[in-house]
C-alpha cells in the first residue's frame, strides 16, 4: 500500500512538473505532489528523500506566489498546445 502511494505521488509530481508552463495552478499542484512525495519519504523511512521533497514543495509554493506578484507574467492559452 505504501509503495502504491509513493508511486502515485511521484507520478503526480512529475506530471504536474511537465504541465507547469500551462499556468500557475500547475506549479501549485507540483508543490502538492512534492509534499505528498515528502510524506511518502518519511513514511518509508527514507528521511533524506522526505526532506528534499519538502524543500522542493516550499520552493514551488514560493514560485507560485512570486508569479502572482510579478506584473506582466503571461501563460499560453490551454488550447494552443
Amino acid at each position: 500500500m505504501l509503495t502504491a502511494f509513493g508511486a502515485s505521488a511521484v507520478t503526480f509530481m512529475m506530471l504536474m512538473y511537465a504541465l507547469e508552463r500551462r499556468g500557475p495552478r500547475f506549479i501549485l499542484a507540483f508543490a502538492l505532489g512534492c509534499a505528498l512525495s515528502s510524506v511518502y519519504g518519511f513514511l518509508a523511512g527514507t528521511w533524506p528523500f522526505g526532506v528534499v521533497e519538502a524543500i522542493w514543495a516550499a520552493i514551488a509554493v514560493r514560485r507560485y506566489f512570486s508569479l502572482h506578484r510579478t506584473p506582466g507574467v503571461q501563460y499560453p492559452d490551454r488550447g494552443t498546445g
